[in-house]
């Protein structure tokens, strides 16, 4: 049985605003999403300089869209945990764990990828 609610254009332009109240409230609250999109300000525009194809280009862009995505994602996972409560428990602090883990894979991949496209165009010239 579907939801009850909005259809159509009107759900999308509802959708949009909530994913925007949702990238702002990342950059107020979170210093590593502001950090990240930093990084990106300056390595998207380095991409078109490093990438010798359109491929390289958008792998290059995309490993980073992929931090921000995640960090969104972590940012989440932390604000539900905070949410439920102040007090330590094993399965919140795995959950924080899990979703920082999971950013450092990320920025992990931003290096491996950048670093591999680097030397293979440097090396082929």
């Amino acid at each position: 049985m579907p939801k009850p609610g909005d259809t159509g254009i009107t759900r999308i332009i509802k959708a949009a605003g909530y994913s925007w109240q949702g990238f702002k409230a990342a950059w107020h609250n979170e210093s590593a999403f502001r950090q990240e999109c930093t990084l990106c300000a300056l390595l998207i525009p380095l991409a078109f300089v490093v990438g010798e194809t359109i491929f390289q280009v958008a792998i290059l862009i995309g490993v980073l869209a992929l931090v921000l995505i995640i960090e969104l994602l972590n940012s989440a996972i932390e604000a539900v945990v905070d949410r439920i409560g102040d007090e330590h428990h094993d399965l919140a602090g795995r959950a924080k764990d899990m979703g920082s883990a999971a950013v450092f894979v990320s920025l992990s991949l931003v290096v491996l990828v950048w670093t591999l496209t680097i030397l293979h165009n440097t090396t082929a010239a």
